[in-house]
């Protein structure tokens, strides 16, 4: 027996086939691992390419999606600046509404004050013609004033002579003789005798002359009816408490006494 028989051998054991297999095996397992690793890590390397490429498209949509959200801002800004101009449209025409209204409510106000006070004058003036018939009527029926007088002389004379010559011709409405006439040209043509010449219709011919009281008329008078200026009809007082005129188409020109319809007022123009 060798004297290193006891002595474990330092050579490796060899290997079976079946082991060296196995571990080829294996190898090749790692292998394909690390190859799919790799093939993972070049398409996972490859990305940054693919994300390079979309940029582009990427800004142009935030570039839209800006200029929209641009146009939104300005849209609202303007729609915001209309309203505003109608709110100060609606409050200027509130403004103005107000001060019409209250200047109509003034000028409703000094209306009021004015027909009160043209009210006022024509119920005195009215107490006051009333006053003037009951005083022509009562001497008249008694013969004892002034106004009873027939004497006339003069131009006067001939004014009542041309107007009594027309007694019984017709009333015409605008006729001035010399077959008919109305009242006012009756009164006209009375005093054209005379050389005087008066205007054509009875409100002017009412403030044609010297205002009188009816307490204190001379023959030749004009006697009027209704207010001094807008008198509706006019005749000649001739005395004695009597008047010429042409009344109407029923009765045409006729001479009655002061009582039969008593004037408001009278005029003198001799």
């Amino acid at each position: 027996m060798s004297h290193t028989a006891h002595i474990r051998s330092h050579r490796k054991p060899r290997r079976s086939a079946s082991t060296i297999a196995m571990r080829a095996g294996v190898a090749g397992g790692v292998l394909s691992t690390l190859a799919v690793a790799g093939a993972s890590g070049s398409a996972n390397a490859a990305e940054p390419v693919t994300q390079t490429l979309e940029l582009p498209t990427l800004t142009a949509d935030l570039a839209a999606q800006a200029a929209k959200s641009a146009d939104a801002t300005q849209q609202a800004a303007a729609n915001y600046q209309l309203q505003a101009e109608r709110d100060a449209a609606a409050a200027k025409a509130a403004k103005q509404a107000k001060s019409d209204l209250a200047e109509a409510k003034q000028k409703a106000a000094e209306a009021k004050k004015q027909a009160e006070e043209t009210a006022r004058k024509e119920a005195a003036a009215r107490a006051s013609r009333n006053a003037e018939r009951t005083t022509l009527s009562a001497t008249s029926d008694s013969g004892s004033t002034s106004t009873s007088t027939s004497t006339a002389t003069g131009s006067a004379a001939a004014v009542i002579a041309f107007v009594k010559a027309q007694i019984g011709k017709s009333y015409v409405l605008g006729a001035s003789g010399p077959s008919a006439y109305d009242c006012s040209g009756l009164v006209q043509s009375a005093f054209k005798e005379i050389g005087v010449s008066l205007p054509r219709v009875s409100q002017d011919q009412s403030t044609a002359g010297t205002q009188v009281s009816l307490s204190n008329l001379q023959p030749g008078d004009i006697l009027y009816w209704g207010s001094a200026g807008s008198a509706y009809h006019v005749a000649v007082y001739v005395g004695d408490g009597m008047f010429v005129g042409a009344q109407n188409p029923s009765t045409g020109i006729v001479e009655k006494p002061l009582s039969y319809d008593p004037p408001t007022g009278a005029v003198r123009v001799l």
